[in-house]
């Protein structure tokens, strides 16, 4: 049977039905997945030091063959596998204290790579910082890395080693590499200086130099990247351009009006985003844009402005939340803004009663409520618009892409805004929201506070606790998070029931509240509207609070194990207080080994800023994710250096895209094709419209 990159693993030369089990756990079916499949670091033994010249003091990469082996005890009680490994020059010991497992993998004649520090201790010994098995005792001759190569190292699993896993695509990759089809070369820029893909997949898995593997992950970046931004410039195109959307005129009735009933100014980047939103809404074509910002930086007011708009324009506005109690947090906010002009926001939730929501419901289709807002009951069939013409969906990566569509498919053509309180870096959201125009608002409003941050022990608990009750005590409230909900074995963690009876216990008599994923919808947003209304003074929390909570009141945020949320996630549950003009503060309860990283968050409440140390921490993968239905998830971006890449894919795509927007031409057919590989529904979902 001639191979093909459709053909499924299990045919390949010492592979079989039963090894392809285990290689399906990593994502692997076929021969392109595993071409695809790349390594995640290098391990450069172009440098290989010999034995002899290892001087104490030194850090080095040594290449031996394993004489002996041996687990050592100590008077400490601390047990030491130790091997000692020889080649043409001599032999070195290598120490792994507290690593005995290690007795179970590294055996005597197996060919080891240990990169680590010399040591004097009884004569010169290594204690390696990584160790990487290059081949095992009975295939000396399948490895040539005596020699120094610059050794890839990949993603394994469980019966599964990265060693198969370099050996089965070391023997087929001439094979594999010709069955590739470069259709995306004629795009990628001559001044990017990349390798064509198949040189690219050569680099990856036999690279001559780190910096050859280096260009070849860039080159498989950009396809990545060039695909990405086909799908969501067309998707960006055919909901501004495919259907006509409504050219509201600018009236300056009710916008003045509230401009000027405002209690405050507006910023400079609320103004602008203002006016590119109004240049959006007065188009002929439909708006499609993000307005991020961060927690407290004014976006309510914004869409506002532009609610007002379409209600100058006879058309009604709708604004969808995540949650009832951020509906009806949003609710209030629009009626205190409003009140001057005489409009009162209509709230449809849930927790309404029958007739209540017919009622409002019936108001809502005769046109009566000009503006609404709600939860998930603003897209259920039997609510039906008048004349629906501007939609604000509030943390919109809360909503599937089919949710925002039921919403946005009441009306015909709306413009859409989507607010996000999660800053992003600018090279991630061309990639995440290239499909959307975006305003930014990174100015805080005059007169907000920043929240003080500090890192304590948890040996300073008492005196934390201390100062939580002084400021119960002064009619403030208090949030304490945690990272999990119950203790485990498995896990040294404080979790939040636990010590949410432990804190009743320290901070008697003030009441605890206790709020978490599993308890169920109702009781927990009763919870936290008791909060809200200053029923309960702590609440006690996982990352549950982290959106749709907003209590003025609220000065103290205490989050124990900071070291497991991320960095974007701690700044949007520090977000939750210095909402208010009091002084407000952020205690993170971490142990000395847990600190370094927490130190750059705690010196800033920029999110922009604290988005990049959260994209440099975590790396490209892990931020972008997989998207909802369609998922757009990255293997090779870096987004800490490939800016270039992503503008350059971007303008690439936009040209293809300005030309043949449903990719329908011949010469762009194979594209499409691979697009719609790739995507699957991506296609047609990436963005509602």
């Amino acid at each position: 049977m001639p191979l093909r990159l459709d053909t499924s693993v299990q045919y390949l030369r010492g592979v079989g039905p039963h090894r392809a089990e285990t290689f399906a756990r990593l994502g692997i079916h076929t021969v392109e997945n595993l071409l695809y499949h790349i390594p995640h670091r290098y391990l450069d033994a172009t440098t290989v030091t010999p034995i002899a010249r290892a001087d104490v003091g030194t850090e080095v990469t040594l290449v031996g063959r394993v004489v002996s082996t041996g687990v050592l005890p100590t008077r400490r009680r601390l047990r030491i596998f130790r091997a000692v490994i020889r080649d043409a020059s001599g032999l070195i010991e290598c120490a792994w204290p507290g690593q005995t497992f290690l007795d179970r993998s590294i055996k005597e004649g197996q060919l080891l790579l240990v990169s680590g520090p010399i040591k004097h201790y009884h004569g010169r010994q290594m204690v390696p910082r990584e160790q990487v098995i290059l081949a095992g005792p009975d295939d000396a001759d399948d490895e040539d890395t005596d020699k120094g190569l610059v050794l890839p190292v990949y993603p394994a699993t469980e019966g599964l080693s990265h060693r198969q896993i370099r050996r089965l695509i070391k023997n087929h990759l001439e094979e594999f590499v010709a069955l590739v089809d470069d259709v995306v070369l004629t795009s990628v820029p001559k001044e990017l200086n990349l390798p064509s893909l198949r040189d690219a997949l050569l680099a990856v898995h036999r690279p001559a130099t780190t910096s050859q593997a280096e260009q070849g992950r860039r080159r498989l970046a950009f396809d990545e990247l060039f695909d990405m931004q086909l799908v969501v410039v067309r998707a960006r195109h055919l909901a501004k351009y495919a259907v006509k959307g409504i050219q509201h005129e600018i009236k300056k009735q009710l916008t003045t009006q509230l401009k000027e009933a405002l209690p405050f100014e507006l910023t400079g980047d609320q103004r602008r985003a203002i006016r590119e939103i109004t240049a959006d809404m007065t188009a002929p074509h439909r708006m499609h844009r993000l307005l991020m910002g961060d927690v407290g930086s004014g976006k309510t007011v914004v869409a506002l402005f532009a609610m007002l708009l379409a209600m100058e324009n006879d058309s009604q506005a709708v604004f969808m939340a995540p949650t009832e109690l951020l509906a009806e947090q949003h609710a209030a906010t629009l009626t205190r803004f409003l009140a001057p002009l005489g409009i009162v926001p209509e709230l449809l939730i849930g927790r309404l009663s029958a007739s209540e929501k017919a009622a409002i419901r019936d108001r809502i289709a005769t046109g009566v409520s000009r503006i609404v807002v709600g939860t998930h009951a603003l897209f259920q069939e039997k609510t039906r618009f008048h004349l629906l013409g501007f939609v604000v969906v509030d943390e919109q990566h809360r909503f599937g892409v089919e949710q925002r569509a039921a919403l946005i498919e009441k009306g015909e053509a709306p413009d859409v805004l989507l607010l996000s309180a999660t800053p992003i870096p600018r090279t991630l959201a061309l990639t995440l929201y290239g499909d959307l125009d975006v305003s930014v608002i990174k100015e805080k409003p005059a007169g907000r506070q920043a929240v003080r941050t500090s890192i304590r022990s948890s040996k300073n608990r008492s005196a934390i606790y201390a100062f939580v009750s002084e400021q119960c005590a002064a009619g403030r409230q208090v949030y304490v998070v945690y990272p999990v909900i119950e203790e485990s074995e498995k896990v040294d963690l404080k979790a939040a029931t636990t010590m949410a009876e432990r804190l009743r216990e320290d901070l008697s008599p003030l009441q605890i509240g206790l709020v978490h994923g599993r308890m169920k919808a109702e009781e927990r947003e009763a919870t936290m509207r008791a909060f809200r209304d200053g029923e309960i003074p702590v609440l006690v929390a996982t990352s549950v609070i982290e959106v749709g909570i907003d209590v003025p009141n609220a000065t103290v945020m205490v989050i124990e194990h900071p070291e497991r949320f991320g960095l974007a996630q701690l700044h949007q549950l520090r977000g939750r207080v210095g909402r208010g003009t009091a002084e407000s503060y952020c205690i993170l309860v971490a142990d000395a080994g847990a600190r370094d990283r927490l130190r750059n968050f705690a010196q800033t409440n920029d999110g922009f800023r604290i988005a990049e140390l959260d994209l440099q921490e975590r790396g490209m993968g892990q931020l972008a994710g997989a998207r909802q239905s369609g998922g757009m998830a990255v293997s090779f971006t870096d987004f800490t250096k490939d800016e270039d890449l992503i503008i350059a894919s971007r303008k690439a795509a936009l040209e293809i895209i300005r030309l043949d927007p449903l990719l329908d031409q011949k010469k762009n057919s194979a594209l499409r094709t691979r697009l719609q590989q790739r995507y699957e529904r991506g296609m047609e979902l990436f963005r509602v419209g």
